[in-house]
């Protein structure tokens, strides 16, 4: 019903019921909006469930899903899209090297965490992943100053861009996001192990390092497949798990499936704030989710430190 236009709700439910023909309002509900809100919840419960499972996998609470250098390498693959490739090869070139660049850039922060510490400990992936993440940053910004007239593009991309996708993209991030949310859902009991410690959980009868592995790739595979679609939105992966352990408690058995519903219920509100607020124009949601996220960024911080972590 939100919008820069207004629709009543019987109209939104004729457009759903008739597949958008019909009338105007008919084929803006099915067209535009409902794959919109699909996305956004998407999106949003995929991040908030990888921002749960890296969370757990380093025992770090300020983890999210871009720790790995994923976000540099989607927002590098989506810049030279945009620079360099004609748009008449495709719509889809955007997101396709967005994917690529985002799974490049954790494949070699993995290889350069192994390298260095055969890649058993969190600690090395986390500075590997930092250090990949600056140097694509360095060459995105050295494009951005070469190919100035395509700025404005990338900034949409890099603030989240919810308002061009359709059921293309919608389609094309699917298939990754269920398997990203199967593999962290089978993997639950794994992650509250994992809190104790790698001595007890080994002791417990995990393997560690395949356990660790499998959440790293499943988390990491479903943020640049919905970073690839909708841009590089930030801290829904810190705000959503925070605030079910708040409410519910720290097992994973129930952060996880929580995480799910609540980070795609609060997206869809985010986007519709960024569609409304300023309507007819729109805001870049990734304001929107920076405006709720760098206070409770800090909040987790300061509560981080009154722990000792």
């Amino acid at each position: 019903m939100a919008g820069a236009a207004g629709i009543p709700i019987h109209d939104v439910l004729h457009g759903l019921m008739a597949g958008g023909r019909g009338s105007q309002s008919a084929a803006i509900v099915w067209r535009l909006r409902l794959p919109r809100v699909l996305l956004a919840g998407m999106v949003g419960g995929t991040l908030a469930v990888a921002g749960a499972a890296y969370q757990g996998v380093f025992s770090n609470p300020l983890a999210d899903p871009y720790l790995l250098g994923a976000a540099a390498g989607a927002e590098l693959g989506a810049t030279i899209a945009i620079a360099f490739i004609p748009a008449a090869l495709g719509a889809n070139t955007v997101p396709v090297l967005a994917f690529i660049g985002a799974a490049g850039a954790v494949g070699a922060a993995f290889v350069l965490g192994r390298s260095a510490g055969r890649g058993r400990s969190p600690t090395m992936l986390i500075l590997a992943g930092v250090a990949i993440a600056s140097f694509l940053t360095a060459i995105q910004t050295y494009i951005q100053q070469r190919e100035s007239g395509v700025l404005r593009q990338v900034y949409s991309f890099t603030l989240g861009r919810l308002g061009t996708v359709g059921w293309g993209s919608l389609r094309l991030a699917l298939p990754y996001v269920v398997v990203t949310v199967v593999v962290i859902m089978l993997h639950r009991r794994h992650l509250d192990v994992l809190s104790l410690g790698d001595d007890e959980a080994r002791s417990l009868g995990i393997n560690v390092g395949r356990a660790r592995l499998a959440l790293v790739v499943a988390a990491t595979i479903g943020t640049a497949a919905v970073v690839a679609v909708a841009g590089a939105i930030a801290f829904v992966g810190i705000i959503v798990p925070h605030t079910v352990r708040l409410a519910v408690g720290s097992s994973y058995r129930v952060v996880v499936p929580l995480s799910l519903i609540l980070g795609a219920a609060f997206l869809i509100l985010a986007d519709t704030l960024a569609r409304t607020i300023v309507a007819p124009a729109e805001l870049p949601i990734g304001v929107i989710t920076a405006f709720f996220g760098a206070p409770f960024f800090l909040v987790v911080l300061r509560r981080s430190r009154g722990l000792g972590r």
